[in-house]
């Protein structure tokens, strides 16, 4: 049976709408508008949950939803009223993707919306629109061009379609496609320092928030249903798991860490990473974990606080100015910045965010971070360079052009440090060489780029070691 929808349900469209505008008019980000503005708001976790996929869900599907609407639409929506694009973009989303939203209830709230922001002559015709659309959506056609229709379809820009088209090919492309419009998965790690994934799954379960193991690395636990916020459970207030994605699981194993270990993390960001490598080394050794933003410092040593880490040391400066006559460490991390191309899935408007210009941009202080990490590393120590995108660009590019101007640096086989991760063929292969791209979706995971570098017999200040 159907009922009409409730005024919780009618304030949480309201939400949505004012974050649309925010993100999509006004340039804010998606992910971090999300969660201050729910964190304000008395709304149930259903109301929450249908203010988040309204909003990522639009923000995902603006190209394919302007191609529809502008069908229907005397004029491009792009020349609209900004709120009446909004109103007609996020109702859109809700009647051609949303089976459970009647759709009445989302052309009726979508009117009302448009009579509180606009006028009432401009609600005729999100009435209009929206109805018109309703009867006519079977007979909706796209672009013929293979790269416009997937483009339009799937509901990204044409150059990432083109990259992902001439680097994958079209199967493997669509794949992708696919997978970054689909609902993250949500994974946790268990924190090695407070007891076993058994313990915590029997912890979480206690508080209803129903997981099960997840057999793509030792260390993950995958959520499966939550009736709480994970911040609020028992187990994430005793520090018993770090929320993080299998594919960035691997960076600590791959980099082969040890009790006692010195390492460097250049670009540590909140502290991922970080504390995975903490935990792997026992809590026993060094960490200078470098970062540019006072927020994520902050971040990080709460994260350490809360987990239990305490061999962490927080920086706050630019990788790029460090010293390079500091001590030499056994193993450096590069988390490099990136376009983030393996991670559009959990990142609804990066698509919209990133362009060829930015990324060679990218590119050149990938290059130069890279060569900075090179001299920090001691003789016989290793390196690990990652990306969460997948441009060969950014990646193999990279690497390559740091091994010419490097020769005290080969690339190090790491296929044998991560067997539990089930790699097919090629990728193990890869893995072999030293050099591993992850497709994102492939293995139901985030995309991920990793080459590990192992340093020759030399000092980490160029002098041949005796």
């Amino acid at each position: 049976m159907t009922h009409r929808p409730t005024s919780e349900t009618i304030e949480a469209r309201e939400v949505a709408a004012e974050l649309l505008y925010r993100i999509v008019e006004k340039g804010a980000f998606a992910n971090l508008s999300l969660e201050k503005e729910l964190a304000g708001k008395q709304l149930s976790s259903a109301d929450k949950n249908l203010v988040t996929e309204i909003v990522n869900g639009t923000v995902r599907m603006l190209k394919h939803l302007d191609w529809v609407l502008d069908l229907f639409l005397t004029s491009e929506i792009k020349a609209m009223n900004p709120w009446l694009r909004t109103i007609l973009r996020m109702a859109a989303y809700q009647i051609m993707f949303m089976d459970k939203i009647p759709v009445y209830a989302a052309i009726d709230e979508a009117v009302n919306l448009t009579k509180q922001k606009t006028n009432k002559n401009l609600s005729r015709v999100t009435n209009g629109v929206l109805r018109n659309l309703v009867r006519n959506v079977k007979e909706i056609r796209y672009p013929e061009d293979e790269t416009q229709y997937l483009a339009v379809y799937f509901s990204h820009p044409e150059w990432i379609v083109t990259l992902l088209l001439s680097r994958f090919g079209r199967r493997q492309a669509e794949e992708i496609l696919k997978h970054n419009n689909s609902a993250p998965r949500l994974v946790l790690r268990n924190n090695q320092l407070r007891g076993t994934r058994l313990e915590l799954i029997e912890i979480l379960q206690q508080q209803n928030i129903d997981c099960e193991l997840n057999d793509r690395t030792p260390w993950a636990v995958t959520v499966k249903k939550m009736n709480m916020a994970l911040e609020n459970t028992d187990a994430y207030i005793k520090g018993r798991f770090y929320v993080q994605n299998e594919a960035s699981m691997l960076a600590a194993a791959i980099l082969q860490v040890m009790p006692g270990h010195f390492v460097y993390d250049l670009c540590s960001g909140v502290g991922g990473k970080t504390t995975h490598l903490a935990e792997n080394m026992q809590n026993k050794g060094m960490i200078k974990a470098y970062e540019l933003y006072d927020k994520k410092i902050k971040l990080l040593r709460s994260n350490c606080d809360r987990l239990g880490i305490n061999i962490v040391d927080p920086l706050r400066q630019d990788v790029l100015s460090i010293d390079k006559e500091l001590p030499a460490a056994d193993r450096v991390l590069l988390d490099a910045p990136c376009s983030g191309l393996g991670v559009m899935q959990r990142r609804s408007d990066l698509r919209w965010r990133q362009t060829p210009q930015s990324i060679l941009q990218l590119t050149r202080l990938q290059a130069d971070l890279l060569n900075k990490a090179g001299e920090l590393v001691a003789g016989g120590g290793l390196l690990l360079y990652a990306t969460c995108t997948v441009n060969d660009l950014e990646n193999e590019g990279v690497v390559t052009q740091f091994l010419k101007e490097n020769p005290d640096y080969a690339l190090e086989s790491f296929d044998r440090e991560i067997t539990y991760f089930a790699l097919d063929e090629y990728d193990e292969t890869c893995a072999a060489r030293g050099m591993l791209t992850i497709i994102p979706g492939k293995y139901q995971t985030d995309g991920m780029f990793y080459a590990l570098l192992r340093r020759k017999g030399w000092s980490a200040h160029g002098n041949r070691k005796n």
